[in-house]
């Protein structure tokens, strides 16, 4: 999944609207409520991400969350400038995967928020359709890349690696997203192994553009 959709419920407009620019930057559709009860008639409706202020009009984060959570297990990050040690227990308690006390920078929710949705949306992965890209074809099924007529030798890792994110082209995916699925869940090793086969990759498929997305992770863009 390339595009996520976020419900922002925040009554500042201006910081909003500044979330709500980082996130579309990520290519995410992100529709910003102002007021509890606009965001509540929309639950009918229910996006990939939730992000709920508490002192909102109309209806509070607190009722909102719980009517939430009563219609779908949807993550909700929950930001207050209100103590937050209580904020954040009546959240968790209430269901809330995660919590941001304000003031904030919006970079941080925005790793936040990253981190949640590739824990909640694994990132899909092709197994039998070939992956034509920048004049390599890369087939997931015999796991072989060529390019054009020419192989192109590859570690499994390395293999993984690029089928990993040919088949999540222009998402952002966290190196512990890469981890788990190149070294599976139980590797207790350095975030900087991906960095090293992410190195190998470029240098082997020099065509392919892997950006890095420093201190979260990687993508490969479509053009």
């Amino acid at each position: 999944m390339s595009e996520f959709q976020v419900y922002l419920v925040e009554d500042e407009e201006n910081l909003g609207q500044v979330i709500k620019a980082y996130m579309e930057k990520e290519g995410w559709k992100v529709k910003h409520f102002t007021d509890g009860k606009d965001a509540h008639e929309n639950i009918q409706e229910p996006p990939h991400l939730w992000i709920l202020d508490i002192m909102l009009p109309g209806m509070d984060g607190y009722q909102l969350l719980k009517s939430i959570k009563s219609e779908a297990d949807t993550p909700v990050i929950f930001i207050s400038a209100r103590d937050k040690d209580l904020d954040r227990v009546l959240g968790l308690e209430l269901g809330s995967d995660d919590y941001l006390a304000k003031p904030f920078l919006p970079e941080e929710l925005l790793i936040r928020a990253k981190k949640l949705l590739n824990r909640v949306y694994p990132p899909e992965v092709q197994d039998e359709e070939t992956i034509e890209l920048n004049g390599y074809i890369i087939d997931p099924k015999s796991r072989t890349v060529q390019d054009e007529n020419t192989p192109i030798e590859l570690t499994t890792k390395e293999m993984d690696l690029i089928i990993l994110l040919a088949s999540n082209l222009g998402k952002a995916l966290s190196r512990e997203t890469i981890i788990e699925y190149v070294w599976g869940s139980d590797y207790f090793g350095s975030e900087r192994a991906v960095d090293d086969v992410v190195r190998r990759v470029r240098k082997k498929l020099s065509r392919i553009h892997v950006e890095t997305l420093y201190g979260y992770g990687y993508r490969i863009l479509s053009s």
